[in-house]
């Protein structure tokens, strides 16, 4: 294998797949830093920013790794993770040369973590699975949290790019580590938005104002990331995404899928799965997780919007 490079924005070109919600932001703390920056996204439009910022537009992202030496992708699900790596005419891997990195910052399957490590591995370039967590504003204010899985001599090399976008930067382990790590995030966050919403829910129900409620509750013993910084949203009837339903549900597929493989029982998280399902049956899908409080309060005949 390879020697890992050293990284600085001065000698090291960056490439970036997935321009969505989280990945713009992340992207455009890299070009503040000062590195050269090639991207690709689906819809074009939607990297139109970060090309006004100096990015360099590529056609796939096979032409993203030809320009780079450094690979990040965050993209929807596990078949865009396989179909942008290892397409054989235009994946990222097609494009790599020996020495090259390339970083899977999407939620995926730990096990095709694993299997894009070894497909690299193969071709002398180096591979991490570097799921995050924060959502929307995590990922604005450059303060994300960073679970890695890889080699660590590649993750130490790679610290002034984690460090660019995340506060929390931890190396869990080997190859598939990050994921299994951002899988226990999902588990907790699943149950978690239940009681957020279902107290929302109690507290209006009860006649209460419920700002005056956030005020009690949020920063004693139930407070949480979730209650602090979703429930305002709930409260003002701002459902846009930090986090997309469908893909926080491709999440809890991945983990209650793990959970069968490991012997587990898992009924909490079970539960949560098929609420969410509700939510996106009911056509919210593309909002963020916290629309769990319409489905909910639809089960008690509530309009929540028009409360």
């Amino acid at each position: 294998m390879t020697n890992v490079i050293n990284i600085s924005p001065s000698q090291t070109r960056l490439g970036w797949i997935g321009t969505g919600v989280m990945g713009a932001s992340m992207c455009g703390h890299l070009i503040e830093k000062g590195f050269a920056m090639t991207v690709y996204n689906r819809s074009q439009s939607k990297a139109q920013p970060l090309i006004d910022r100096g990015a360099t537009w590529a056609d796939s992202p096979r032409a993203v790794a030809e320009q780079s030496d450094v690979i990040f992708t965050i993209v929807g699900f596990p078949h865009d993770v396989r179909q942008v790596y290892l397409c054989k005419n235009d994946g990222v891997l097609a494009g790599c040369k020996p020495g090259n990195i390339v970083v899977d910052m999407t939620t995926s399957e730990p096990s095709l973590a694993v299997e894009l490590h070894h497909a690299a591995k193969q071709q002398q370039v180096h591979s991490l699975d570097a799921p995050v967590s924060g959502g929307d504003l995590g990922a604005r204010n450059a303060a994300l949290s960073i679970m890695i899985g890889g080699d660590e001599d590649v993750v130490a090399a790679m610290q002034p790019c984690f460090q660019a976008m995340g506060k929390t930067i931890v190396h869990q382990g080997a190859a598939g580590a990050g994921q299994h790590t951002k899988m226990v995030n999902q588990t907790l966050i699943a149950t978690g938005m239940i009681g957020v919403c279902e107290a929302l829910i109690y507290a209006h129900r009860a006649g209460l104002d419920l700002e005056t409620v956030m005020k009690s509750v949020s920063s004693g013993a139930a407070g949480s990331w979730s209650l602090s910084n979703l429930a305002p949203r709930i409260i003002e009837n701002n459902f846009d995404p930090g986090f997309f339903v469908e893909h926080f549900i491709k999440d809890m597929g991945i983990v209650l899928s793990e959970s069968r493989r490991m012997g587990l029982s898992m009924p909490g998280l079970a539960l949560g799965e098929q609420l969410y399902q509700s939510v996106k049956a009911k056509g919210y899908g593309r909002c963020g997780t916290h629309a769990l409080t319409l489905a909910l309060a639809d089960m008690s005949g509530i309009d929540w919007k028009d409360r």
